[in-house]
């Protein structure tokens, strides 16, 4: 550790120490190995205060009067828990090539941060043995999951006997292991039957669902809290499964009437979620998963946003489900592809329509810099849909990825230089044209989109 970064801490330590009623929060650290120049602090989606790396890579925050609880530091891309409560003096330290393992924190308030990260690394590296436990028996998987959970609680218990927790800390260290444990008894009966083949619900042990009875839908230390937030998701539509089967046509697992189930889980949000930030936000995930995932008709979006806004109409993200909406609307098929501009690797603005206008039939697929496996996999499938769909023009599209580098990048990419362009506003792009996820594509014939949610792998 830098010694002047411990130097400060240990002085602020100190002096913060015979005020521990004091309502001033001192949070610092040292980032190795900086992504971006700030820390930024939020308590749920909503920033509270940010800080500039200085010189040495450090960062401190002095907080007044800020309530105690689970709050998230962002540094960009990377975003991860503290829990912070008044008199606090924390210290963080972190290395951006493996940020979650390398991060601790000293001082007061580490004992539940670091256990906070231990579960959430557990939870991580566990994930691939729980995946061949969904083939087990009920019972065999029944007592392995709460095996595991048990040994976290086990450690908690030990953490208790050694610190002085707070009912709030408490209450957040138990969420953060148990509801991890209980999304995969509510993952389980899915998983079993697409990994075996085999309908298991009727063979469930009577009281395999039995946390159920002390579920809390009203707790805002826990809304943001992601073990309790994955829970709620997946738990909102195991009750829509098992309760609506009959209108959803269900059959083999597989949903057919994908907007009477998502209009369901619309009302069971409704009817059980008391908390207003958990349950925009609730409403908010099945409104971006119906939308971008099931691409349905029209006819019944509109039905589904008429039906959201009756059930949520003041939502905090209403806006931006708006937007959402409003773009797939106009990508639908028979309509013209959204006059977006681009730019062309000889400086020249031109418009999607544009290009589309130049050939029959166009292909428009996306990429990027950041994620150098995409593009090299869509560089090879380009080229064999270039053979293959000899009637096709395949416009490759950049985002996120500066003018210098991308043509850098062109340059030895071995694709036809003519027929690539950049965007220089990712957000405008996006909101027209919904790019999710990257492998879409969008086919049109003579400027008209034929298809606006295509795959570049699996739609030819």
């Amino acid at each position: 550790m830098n010694r002047n970064l411990l130097y400060l801490f240990l002085l602020v330590l100190v002096s913060c120490g015979a005020e521990k009623n004091s309502s001033s929060i001192f949070f610092a650290g040292e980032i190795v190995n900086p992504t971006s120049n700030y820390i930024v602090l939020l308590k749920g989606d909503v920033v509270i205060d940010s800080a500039e790396l200085d010189e040495d890579n450090r960062f401190a925050f002095t907080l007044d009067s800020i309530s105690e609880g689970l709050y998230h530091f962002n540094h960009d891309p990377e975003l991860q828990y503290v829990y912070l409560e008044k008199g606090d003096s924390l210290l963080v330290r972190l290395n951006t090539t493996d940020f979650d393992e390398s991060l601790v924190f000293s001082g007061s308030g580490e004992a539940l941060n670091n256990f906070l990260l231990e579960v959430f690394l557990a939870h991580e590296e566990e994930a691939p043995a729980v995946r061949s436990m969904y083939r087990l028996t009920p019972t065999d998987f029944e007592r392995k999951i709460d095996s595991l959970k048990q040994l976290k609680l086990d450690v908690l218990a030990e953490l208790k006997s050694e610190n002085k927790f707070s009912e709030k800390e408490l209450k957040i260290a138990n969420a953060s292991v148990s509801y991890n444990y209980n999304t995969y008894k509510e993952e389980y009966p899915f998983k079993h039957k697409k990994l075996t083949g085999e309908n298991i619900f009727k063979d469930l042990p009577p009281n395999f669902y039995a946390y159920r009875k002390e579920l809390t839908f009203n707790d805002k230390d826990l809304t943001y809290l992601r073990p309790y937030y994955n829970f709620m998701i997946n738990h909102v539509g195991n009750l829509s499964f098992m309760s609506c089967s009959h209108a959803c046509s269900i059959k083999n697992n597989v949903v057919r009437n994908q907007l009477h189930f998502n209009k369901h889980k619309l009302h069971i949000i409704d009817s059980l979620v008391k908390e207003k930030e958990l349950k925009d936000n609730l409403f908010r995930y099945v409104a971006f998963d119906y939308l971008l995932k099931v691409h349905d008709s029209e006819e019944k979006n509109d039905e589904f946003i008429s039906n959201f806004r009756e059930l949520s109409e003041n939502n905090r993200h209403m806006d931006e489900i708006d937007a959402l909406y409003q773009g797939i609307k106009n990508i639908q098929p028979k309509k013209q592809i959204p006059n977006v501009e681009v730019t062309s690797t000889d400086g020249r603005v031109v418009t999607l329509q544009e290009i589309a206008a130049q050939n029959k039939k166009t292909v428009f697929y996306f990429w990027s810099a950041t994620d150098r496996m995409h593009f090299e996999s869509i560089k090879r499938r380009i080229a064999q849909l270039s053979a293959k769909k000899p009637k096709y023009s395949f416009v490759g599209i950049n985002i996120k990825t500066d003018e210098s580098n991308w043509k850098g990048i062109l340059e030895t990419s071995g694709l036809d230089q003519s027929k690539q362009y950049r965007s220089s506003d990712f957000e405008e792009l996006t909101k027209s044209l919904i790019v999710y996820p990257l492998n879409k594509c969008i086919i049109t014939d003579d400027k008209v989109i034929v298809d606006a949610f295509a795959n570049v792998y699996t739609s030819f």
